[in-house]
């Protein structure tokens, strides 16, 4: 497994800082780079140091031509047989379904055809803003050579699948992203070894992935340390403003008072936003994979199984096998037949697949309704700001977060409108 050098954590909490950032998944390091390269001085805080939770487990694409939300009319048909399923693309284990039925309520609301169009507009222009910053980052952070073009292809087992599948495609097409659909000989050539059930695909060529997604976000953590970025290792159990600034309480009773904060915790940013006076409907899809070892199969590019909600992806750590959503929180123990159950479909769509060997992980997705993340100030203090919410899109959306956030503590105008992605934007709604 090929890592990249992790920097070092302070044994010691400083008294103060200009701006500590709370979290230090991909979203948090990007940020922490952003603010670093804009002047600032920067401490990271998180619980278990740097991409330890869900950015360390994630599929490795910067799926910028990823614009259509979760909640659409196609996907809420699709629920219940879906749920009828355990081990289908979407579950919701049933001991967690009173908690998550409010979600569930603004989940449905969101796939309205208003909310849909309005989504898709903001998702776009937030997918064009992150590809520019992802180019800057990558460059200014002398990571470039862990990002490579390689395209993807998404198949369909049935006409019908096609079919369901093209609004989406003209919709991606009026925002100007480039796909070619693709049967027969040319599917073949684009995946050797690939199961004839597949009847069409659609090849998307400027798909980017990183080698690996751990590696990527501590090569970016070790430039910013370079920088002069800190890192502490704690778990912030408390924010309090005040009249100084924001004083931070970790679990182990250490304080810090900054001037400035992100919170950027992923899954777990819910609880400090409700200290600040903010109830987020954030909830936690809980996704699943099996990295097998690189000689698993030869892959030219991620292949994405949208019928059956996972993709296949070649890093330089492994052929990884996952996705899927489970609704369940964070604190119900993970079910991993969910797991074995999309390496049993891989082998069935690959059958040159070897299966031996592989590693297997559960993460937790911090997703919001309407597949918009929260960006913007807390209501306790402009001087807290949140980065949170992403879903499956961490990765891709983070350079552009980063960006977004340090414009919105430099008191900048925001170079994209942030109204649709406002944390507080459901505080008044009945669903």
């Amino acid at each position: 497994m090929t890592t990249s050098p992790t920097p070092p954590h302070l044994e010691m909490l400083p008294p103060s800082a200009d701006v500590v950032v709370v979290g230090a998944g991909v979203i948090g390091t990007s940020t922490a780079f952003a603010l670093q390269a804009a002047g600032r001085s920067v401490l990271v805080i998180d619980r278990k140091g740097i991409a330890g939770e869900t950015s360390a487990g994630n599929a490795g694409a910067f799926a910028f031509s990823d614009i259509i939300p979760l909640a659409t009319k196609g996907m809420l048909a699709k629920v219940p047989k879906w749920l009828a399923d355990p081990l289908g693309p979407l579950s919701i284990p049933p001991r967690y379904l009173p908690q998550i039925t409010p979600w569930l309520m603004r989940f449905w609301r969101a796939g309205w055809p208003d909310k849909i169009e309005s989504s898709i507009r903001a998702q776009a222009e937030m997918m064009h803003f992150s590809q520019a910053a992802t180019d800057w980052l990558v460059s200014e952070a002398g990571i470039a050579d862990k990002v490579q073009t390689i395209g993807s292809l998404e198949l369909y087992e049935s006409e019908a699948e096609f079919k369901a599948s093209l609004p989406g495609w003209a919709e991606r097409e009026k925002h100007g992203i480039g796909f070619e659909h693709v049967r027969g000989g040319a599917l073949a050539e684009q995946q050797p070894g690939l199961s004839d059930r597949f009847v069409a695909g659609t090849y998307v060529p400027q798909w980017n992935m990183v080698d690996d997604p751990y590696s990527y976000t501590c090569a970016l953590a070790t430039a910013g340390h370079q920088r002069g970025t800190q890192f502490a290792l704690g778990a912030v159990a408390a924010l309090r403003p005040t009249e100084n600034g924001t004083v931070l309480t970790l679990e182990d009773g250490r304080t810090i008072i900054a001037r400035q904060v992100v919170i950027c915790g992923g899954a777990w940013s819910k609880t400090l936003a409700a200290q600040l006076g903010d109830r987020i409907p954030l909830e936690t899809e809980r996704g699943y994979n099996t990295t097998l070892p690189p000689d698993a199969i030869t892959l030219s590019r991620q292949l994405i199984f949208g019928g059956h909600g996972f993709v296949v992806s070649p890093l330089s750590t492994g052929i990884r096998i996952g996705g899927a959503v489970e609704l369940g929180g964070l604190k119900l123990p993970p079910n991993y037949a969910r797991a074995d159950a999309m390496l049993k479909k891989a082998k069935a769509f690959l059958p040159d697949l070897k299966t031996e060997g592989g590693r297997q992980w559960m993460g937790y997705r911090p997703s919001l309704p309407d597949s918009l993340p929260a960006i913007g100030v807390s209501s306790a203090s402009p001087d807290i700001v949140y980065a949170f919410g992403h879903g499956h899109l961490g990765l891709t959306q983070s350079a552009g977060t980063a960006r977004l956030v340090t414009q919105l503590l430099d008191r900048e105008t925001p170079a994209i409108d942030l109204s649709p992605f406002r944390p507080q934007r459901f505080a008044f709604s009945r669903i």
